[in-house]
């Protein structure tokens, strides 16, 4: 018998666990890195914000490296057999863990599970160019370099751009790929997992803006007393 939990009205099986519990352990790991990269007791210790800022940046990274760079890879394997956005390509024709994983998020939007040409013209962007300056950044954080502030700007751009292109589309065609008809699916699936990559670049933005602003109009004031 397949073990499953009871929420409410909602059974959550074995893959369901796994997905959310995999998300989970990648945040720990993300944990895990900025207690060695930015120990607490060192000599000139990280603030709150750039030690939240930096486990933001691993656990983005690593979510684009191994679940998005996932999606690409059944992608590009089962696609050129099938016909983009059906049954038969991408994670859906596959079994392999991170496939199933890609197959239960795609119970709330069916794009994920069928090789959606949008969304993959998005995952290209966000695993080979998102990914590498999310590293990149978290790596000025450890060094203490404030250029780091330019770069959070223009990932948290992208992402938002991002984020509003793979729904734009869908809802101005009347959100045909959408599943919301039950809390799982609604709730966590298409509102808070989305909704982090809203909340959190616009924070990041809105930091990294002052911290620019405030230097340059000291900057300004300096030059002005020369």
């Amino acid at each position: 018998m397949a073990f499953s939990v009871t929420v409410g009205a909602l059974e959550l099986d074995v893959v369901t666990l796994s997905s959310l519990g995999l998300t989970v352990a990648i945040l720990l790991a993300a944990y895990v890195a900025s207690l060695v990269l930015l120990p607490r007791k060192a000599r000139l210790p990280a603030s709150t914000t750039d030690r939240l800022t930096f486990i933001w940046m691993v656990f983005d990274a690593l979510i684009h490296f191994i679940l998005e760079g996932s999606f690409l890879y059944y992608s590009f394997k089962f696609t050129p057999t099938a016909p983009f956005m059906t049954v038969t390509a991408g994670a859906n024709a596959s079994q392999e863990p991170l496939a199933l994983l890609w197959q239960e998020y795609g119970k709330a939007d069916k794009r994920w599970g069928v090789s959606d040409p949008t969304v993959i013209s998005l995952e290209i962007l966000t695993v080979y160019l998102a990914g590498p300056i999310c590293l990149y950044i978290a790596n000025k954080i450890v060094k203490r370099d404030p250029a780091r502030h330019y770069w959070i700007i223009v990932l948290c751009t992208g992402e938002l751009y991002g984020g509003w292109m793979t729904f734009a589309p869908e809802w101005l065609t009347g959100t045909p790929g959408l599943n919301t008809s039950n809390w799982l699916l609604l709730w966590v699936y298409l509102i808070f997992f989305n909704m982090l990559w809203v909340v959190i670049p616009i924070w990041l933005m809105w930091d990294s803006y002052n911290f620019v602003s405030r230097r340059l109009r000291l900057a300004d004031r300096i030059g002005k007393t020369d």
